[in-house]
């Protein structure tokens, strides 16, 4: 890594690496490794800045949108590049080679974009503070503190 320090990356690479969005320093998940049992479980508070990622109840269902643009733009993206290398055509079957490699590509990638659409769905909402230190949180309403896990 070169001379930057963390807070001097872009946005976009702290989102890649699932850090907290308003100090991009804290990691949003328990587990750093998307391939591991618990991989989506998720601190209650940002560990570096205090930032509560539990912003209100169901509000990671909104993460499926995110993560449907992202495949999206992926499967365009993968059917590009296998045009241009391999080619499409009517009269063979490469236009099933490209949907069984996107199929198995999507699958093998499902936790990482799942961790990464709930980064971006937050960043959405929670923005970058580079006076976090001075700034506290805000403590989100949660309507029924009780029901908080019920989801």
């Amino acid at each position: 890594m070169n001379n930057k320090s963390v807070e001097e990356q872009p946005g976009f690479l702290n989102l890649l690496q699932c850090k907290c969005p308003r100090c991009r320093i804290g990691n949003m998940f328990i587990n750093k490794k998307p391939y591991s049992k618990g991989f989506m479980k998720m601190h209650e508070t940002c560990e570096v800045c205090g930032q509560y990622f539990d912003i209100e109840v169901g509000f990671y269902y909104g993460s499926g949108y995110v993560s449907y643009g992202i495949t999206v733009a992926m499967s365009i993206f993968t059917f590009l590049l296998w045009w241009l290398i391999i080619g499409i055509s009517y009269d063979d079957d490469r236009i099933f080679g490209w949907l069984i490699f996107t199929g198995v590509l999507m699958l093998a990638l499902q936790p990482i974009l799942m961790r990464i659409s709930r980064t971006m769905w937050l960043a959405m909402i929670v923005k970058y503070d580079p006076d976090w230190k001075i700034n506290a949180a805000e403590k989100p309403e949660r309507t029924n503190e009780d029901q908080k896990n019920n989801w």
